[in-house]
């Protein structure tokens, strides 16, 4: 049980990775965006990216202390679900309704999301900085989350500014 929990709070290992565990972390659903994105159905893409974040939410909230005790620290770098579970929102809560069926847009929109994402998630910006103080699980999950908000604004406005109508 510890090695499947381990596999899912590191994304799939990708937490492992000594350099910049979050950003490896934030990659599967980018991917699974995109190939999802490739049916050319937003509904698809958006259910996808809900059950990811429905999923990472409740395994980060569920296995958080035990990830904690696991590696010895509060919010430990090779725990990456809630960098899954923000990238994730992000996704979500792009137009893909416009952006759909192009797939030239669909990639620019996956690797927007990403980067916008990254940004916020690693500058933590206020008020993104003050929900890590909650407790267990939650503080590792919401300014993640939180992230995702200001992560898919700044994806809005350049796909409004830049796609073609």
């Amino acid at each position: 049980m510890s090695t499947t929990r381990k596999l899912i709070m590191t994304a799939g290992g990708t937490g492992l990775f000594k350099v910049a565990p979050g950003t490896w972390g934030s990659i599967p659903a980018v991917i699974i965006a995109f190939l999802l994105g490739l049916t050319g159905e937003a509904w698809i893409l958006d259910w996808g990216m809900v059950l990811i974040v429905l999923f990472s939410c409740w395994t980060c909230l569920k296995f958080g202390p035990w990830a904690e005790q696991c590696w010895g620290c509060k919010d430990p770098q090779q725990v990456v679900i809630d960098e899954v579970a923000g990238q994730a929102l992000t996704l979500l809560l792009l137009p893909w309704v416009w952006i759909l069926p192009s797939i030239k847009w669909l990639a620019i929109s996956c690797g927007m999301a990403f980067v916008a994402f990254r940004l916020f998630d690693i500058l933590k910006p206020p008020p993104i900085s003050s929900l890590q103080h909650y407790p267990q699980g939650w503080g590792v999950l919401l300014d993640d989350l939180a992230a995702a908000i200001p992560a898919a604004l700044l994806c809005w406005i350049v796909i409004l500014t830049l796609m073609p109508s």
